[in-house]
């Protein structure tokens, strides 16, 4: 099936973008010199949901009853929410989940809300409110998970992962799940189960990560390992219906899917369609990664962002775009320069007894570890070699001045709050050529790239 990707040569040429999600998440128009030729990819999705699609939606589960049925008898609903490292607007499905309660008898009081951060840093004051929208925070219960906080251990899985979970999970008489489908490296894509992780301790999400090999980026292997041990967590705190839904560049809900956890992603392939971009053509020389909506903080940015750079061609500029609102971030397994002292002996310590089962594997990491710790160490105090182009992070200036401060120096990276400068910096790395091509992602945590 051919991909479903806006391929628009742009005359001016000029792109409008969106920045700073969660802060604003506001327009952004960008003037490439006249002489460029640049190739924007941008998902064609369907239009936007209104709250009544959404309502009949959540009226024709998947592979189970409706939620109004399921919740018939209980009294301790609790509704697990993704953080706002991802792009979910829970607050436009809040509305409708908590009136499929009501019907079941269930008030708005009585139904306790967790924010599910995993082992990323504390959200800041009001980001509950934001990810839920003022009226469920007023009317709800709020709680926020804490990975090195209170957990209750409530068995082990088939592939040795000991599953620690927030005590407010397991005092619950129905658990559901609001989150949204999008590409990662570990598990290929979120949605459904993989929501439960994000209230899990932190010694069951680094059981999970290192356990396992990754699956790839945005891959549709529902089969991996991962996943199905995810499924089995899920199985086992009892997650019984999941939201999942779809957002377009715009963060916009353009479908979703309410039901069975372990079916909520059937329309992955679909989805992996929508958003399909190819990597960058071989003679292109400047590639821009538009981290929007993942562009809460550099960690993320990182993380999420960055896909089509790894693509860009020997010698290409690359640039990302960024507002970071929230500065650095913090990822408790992979920290970017904020780990603890000794995080990475200690997550090497975690790794070998999970690596037990694969020798050869543990052998190869050990391996690299020692390989590295010798190399540098022979190196130390030599001349290095000429260090690879920085990737440039755009930031663009924060409405205000609210934006929190990023480090001053950043390994392989370049920030500036001027899009000249950027050019400037591009026109120069690539000894001052005029007439150059370029390709912009318009949304890169969503876009699949291949």
């Amino acid at each position: 099936m051919p991909a479903a990707i806006e391929r628009v040569r742009v005359p001016g040429p000029v792109a409008t973008l969106r920045t700073a999600a969660w802060y604003g998440d506001r327009g952004l128009t960008l003037h490439f010199p006249s002489a460029w030729e640049l190739t924007v990819h941008s998902p064609v999705t369907p239009a936007p949901l209104g709250d009544a699609e959404i309502a009949a939606r959540l009226r024709s589960p998947l592979g189970q009853p409706r939620i109004a049925e399921l919740a018939r008898g209980r009294s301790r609903p609790l509704i697990i929410v993704d953080d706002l490292n991802r792009p979910t607007p829970a607050s436009r499905v809040l509305p409708a989940l908590l009136r499929e309660l009501a019907e079941a008898g269930v008030p708005a009081r009585n139904v306790r809300i967790l924010m599910a951060p995993g082992t990323h840093g504390a959200p800041p004051p009001g980001a509950l409110a934001k990810k839920v929208g003022e009226p469920a925070a007023a009317a709800c219960e709020l709680h926020v998970h804490d990975c090195h906080g209170p957990v209750v251990k409530v068995g082990c899985t088939s592939f040795g992962t000991p599953v620690l979970v927030n005590p407010q999970v397991m005092e619950s008489d129905l658990i559901l799940g609001v989150g949204g489908i999008y590409p990662t490296q570990t598990a290929g894509f979120g949605g459904g189960v993989k929501l439960i992780l994000g209230v899990l301790g932190f010694r069951s999400i680094a059981n999970l990560h290192h356990r396992h090999r990754s699956v790839g980026w945005g891959s549709a292997d529902t089969g991996s390992s991962f996943r199905r041990d995810l499924e089995e967590i899920a199985s086992l705190v009892g997650l019984r219906a999941s939201v999942v839904m779809l957002l377009d560049a715009h963060r916009d809900v353009v479908d979703l899917a309410c039901g069975d956890p372990r079916t909520t992603h059937v329309g992955l392939h679909a989805t992996k369609d929508l958003f399909r971009a190819p990597p960058p053509a071989a003679d292109t020389r400047v590639v821009v990664a538009n981290a929007y909506p993942n562009d809460l903080s550099l960690t993320f940015v990182r993380m999420k962002g960055m896909a089509p750079l790894g693509y860009a061609p020997a010698g290409a500029s690359r640039v990302v775009i960024a507002s970071c609102p929230e500065g650095l971030g913090f990822h408790g397994l992979f920290p970017f320069l904020n780990g603890p002292r000794h995080h990475a002996a200690r997550m090497l310590a975690m790794r070998v007894p999970m690596l037990a089962h694969r020798p050869r594997e543990l052998v190869r990491k050990l391996g690299r570890r020692l390989g590295r710790e010798a190399s540098s160490w022979l190196t130390r105090g030599r001349p290095s070699s000429a260090p690879a182009p920085p990737i440039w992070l755009y930031r663009p200036p924060a409405e205000g001045g609210a934006a929190a401060s990023l480090p001053a120096a950043i390994p392989g990276m370049r920030a500036a709050s001027s899009w000249d400068e950027i050019l400037e910096a591009v026109r120069r790395e690539q000894g001052g050529e005029q007439a150059l091509k370029a390709e912009l992602y318009v949304c890169t945590p969503l876009q699949w790239i291949g």
